[in-house]
């Protein structure tokens, strides 16, 4: 059996508005460039998501296909492929507009393919009527697999109301391993600690969390303890896909410890402090390597040393 990461999520194009006026086009979507990345990392991977056949419809199949990307789905099923205007700020960091639909197409895998970890969010776990259709899906594989959730809140899209919220929890739910941004958590659950946040979230379910602090940092919590890792320093062009590269590369490395599979829930138990400062480390690197360079464009192995 090959053993694959399944990711399932948007992709879209970022029509990106630089500092000095101009536009480009680049293939993206938080769920594509964890699935990019990933491959990018040397792991299989197979990706449900949604588009349109047309023209920004064929540069995310090119980009995909030509990054090792194989699809789990049928993408086809929506009328136009979806878009997020992304302006850059003399800092670098991305805010974004939004033209989107979501829904998925019937997942269709090979009986040689084992899906070990799934992972899942952002749009695609927020926006109806596809985020029902992710949820079914991963509760179905989550007894088989590890289920890894990236919060990544994008309240122009969704708002941050009570429905919202409530929905990002219940999304947490399924989840074994919960990442978000600082920005994420303040966003949803204004003025709460950190550390409430993520008890809440290991209190349904999950093994672990996993804050991204910018250029402070990561954070990780779990039931046998919590600890942070400094930022790598990098000189910062832009931050999309940073998120993104994080969640693909935690996965990378919890893999490399065999944390995956069934035994995946076991497995995060066991973990010690100093694996999951390894994991966190392996996770800035891979960070450090997007923001340096423009579009979401993250590491390949061989530039991880």
């Amino acid at each position: 059996m090959e053993q694959v990461a399944l990711v399932v999520g948007e992709a879209l194009v970022d029509v990106v508005r630089g500092r000095d006026g101009s536009v480009r086009d680049h293939a993206g979507g938080s769920s594509a460039n964890a699935a990019v990345a990933l491959a990018r990392l040397g792991r299989s991977v197979r990706f449900v998501t949604a588009y349109a056949d047309d023209e920004h419809g064929r540069m995310l199949a090119e980009h995909l296909s030509g990054n090792g990307v194989r699809l789990g789905s049928d993408p086809l099923v929506l009328e136009r492929t979806a878009t997020a205007v992304a302006t850059l700020a003399e800092s670098g960091a991305a805010t974004y507009e939004f033209d989107i639909e979501w829904r998925l197409g019937p997942v269709r895998l090979p009986v040689d393919v084992d899906p070990v970890v799934v992972v899942f969010g952002s749009i695609a776990a927020a926006l109806d009527p596809g985020a029902l259709d992710v949820a079914r899906l991963v509760a179905t594989r989550r007894p088989s697999a590890l289920t890894v959730f990236d919060l990544n809140a994008r309240p122009a899209i969704t708002g941050t109301g009570p429905e919202v919220v409530s929905r990002a929890g219940d999304m947490a739910a399924l989840a074994d391993v919960v990442k978000a941004s600082d920005e994420d958590l303040e966003l949803l659950w204004p003025g709460r600690d950190h550390r409430d946040v993520a008890s809440g979230f290991l209190a349904r379910g999950a093994g672990a969390v996993i804050v991204t602090l910018g250029d402070a940092g990561l954070r990780w919590f779990a039931p046998s303890g919590e600890g942070e890792v400094p930022a790598v320093r990098a000189t910062v062009v832009d931050t999309i896909g940073a998120g993104d590269t994080v969640t693909a590369a935690v996965v990378d490395a919890l893999w490399g410890l065999g944390v995956v599979g069934v035994a995946a829930r076991e497995g995060l138990l066991a973990l010690q402090s100093e694996d999951w400062a390894s994991v966190l480390q392996h996770a800035g690197r891979a960070a450090a390597i997007t923001v340096s360079r423009p579009g979401g464009d993250p590491p390949w192995r061989h530039e991880l040393g």
